[in-house]
């Protein structure tokens, strides 16, 4: 379960000049084949911290529901950025959420001292940061940050599903699943799309693609193809 550990020690670490603030940052939606990629940056306080935050990928939708309100209102600050389809095939999906992670911390209220990120790719912040492997399951600050992100691109997606209901992004969140891809094959292809993606590109060329399951694995027999 993550903890406040590594905030208290960087805290530790800052000058006198203070007051200094950590803020945890992650991210949300770098796999699926639509819509944007979001990212969250969220200041906590110790004691002022939601009880049962954790990763958001081991948390039911529902206990994602009950804490997004709980660390908005305890937080010190949350900023959420957000790059967009176009942006992510304009420089690619890495790029891309290196600049929602940016956007995140410079939207928050009260500016970082510093960032723990999760993951082991440093981006380009207004602030100076450490970067923490699996860090949604050992930080408190970026498992809270990774619940913001997870609420605030899963509601834009069932949003979307309203426009485009032959996808099911209201279940599957713009992810490769096999119904998505089905979708594709009898609706084409939409403008949340991202068609730097392979399968995307490949049916907008009309090559024909496998379905794998949400990786995209090609070791899958499922043949989907464009009708002609």
């Amino acid at each position: 379960m993550p903890h406040y550990i590594y905030e208290s020690r960087l805290l530790k670490t800052l000058d006198g000049s203070g007051p200094h603030f950590i803020c945890g940052v992650d991210e949300a939606g770098r796999g699926p084949l639509a819509g944007p990629v979001v990212a969250a940056a969220v200041i906590l306080q110790k004691g002022r911290i939601p009880r049962g935050l954790n990763d958001s990928k081991q948390l039911a939708e529902e206990d994602r529901e009950t804490l997004y309100p709980q660390i908005l209102e305890l937080a010190v600050a949350v900023g959420v950025g957000q790059a967009s389809v176009g942006e992510i095939d304009l420089v690619n999906i890495r790029q891309a959420t290196h600049l929602a992670m940016s956007r995140a911390v410079r939207a928050l209220a009260v500016p970082a001292t510093f960032a723990l990120v999760d993951g082991n790719d440093a981006p380009a912040l207004p602030c100076r940061c450490n970067t923490l492997v699996g860090g949604d399951g050992r930080s408190l600050s970026v498992a809270a940050a990774s619940i913001i992100a997870k609420v605030t691109r899963d509601r834009m997606m069932v949003a979307l599903h309203a426009e485009h209901p032959g996808y099911n992004w209201r279940s599957n969140k713009g992810y490769g699943t096999q119904e998505h891809y089905h979708g594709l094959r009898i609706h084409g292809v939409t403008e949340h799309h991202r068609r730097s993606f392979g399968p995307i590109h490949n049916l907008i060329h009309g090559h024909k693609i496998w379905y794998g399951g949400e990786t995209g694995d090609s070791n899958d027999k499922t043949l989907i193809q464009q009708d002609s």
